[in-house]
């Protein structure tokens, strides 16, 4: 398994996240993140697991850009930034389902 330094830069970079959007989304600080203090929880892996399909389906570049869009329960970002993370898997649900739809508007 990797470390969880290793996992939390993967979902930096699969969501296009700051480090200061990730340390708030796994509630904890950066020297927790490289100094492995997280191992014993879930939802490092948890999150990654969740977008692995995601990322097969659409892409990370998709992702990264679909994380900061209002959809029709707000951004996915401000989900994860809240620890909401029943609403953030529904979300990543519907990405999963319809795609990335932009709606456009005049």
């Amino acid at each position: 398994m990797a470390h969880a330094a290793d996992r939390a830069a993967r979902l930096m970079d699969l969501l296009g996240l700051t480090e200061e959007e990730l340390c708030t989304a796994l509630a904890a600080d950066p020297l927790e993140l490289l100094s492995g203090q997280l191992d014993h929880r879930p939802e490092l892996g948890i999150l990654l697991d969740l977008l692995a399909e995601a990322e097969e389906q659409v892409g990370a570049a998709v992702l990264r850009r679909w994380v900061r869009v209002r959809g029709p329960v707000g951004r996915p970002l401000d989900a994860l930034l809240r620890r909401d993370f029943a609403t953030f898997e529904d979300q990543v649900a519907e990405l999963r389902g319809r795609g990335f739809v932009l709606r456009g508007g005049c």
